[in-house]
């Protein structure tokens, strides 16, 4: 399988739970490059990069996790830019 990029946009309770420390730690766990980091609408962004399977299972772990938290997400399948030397948590 090809690498992909995912851009991921969730809403909910999101903020202020330890999301994007989970979403970190599942990074690093699945290999996955890119980051996430609060939106000033409450939401919470993901980027990331990687085989497409690891993906699906690393989007997939954070959902099961955060389940409680999340009441909507939204998920966009694009072309990798590359740019991702690992993942982190951005202001």
């Amino acid at each position: 399988m090809a690498e992909k990029r995912l851009a991921v946009i969730f809403s909910g309770t999101v903020q202020g739970v330890g999301f994007r420390f989970t979403a970190e730690r599942f990074a690093n766990d699945y290999g996955v490059k890119g980051y996430v980091r609060n939106l000033p609408n409450g939401n919470v962004e993901l980027v990331a990069e990687a085989e497409e399977k690891t993906l699906r299972d690393f989007l997939r772990a954070i959902v099961e996790e955060l389940g409680n938290v999340i009441d909507k997400y939204s998920a966009d399948w694009l072309p990798p830019t590359g740019e991702f030397k690992r993942f982190e948590i951005r202001l």
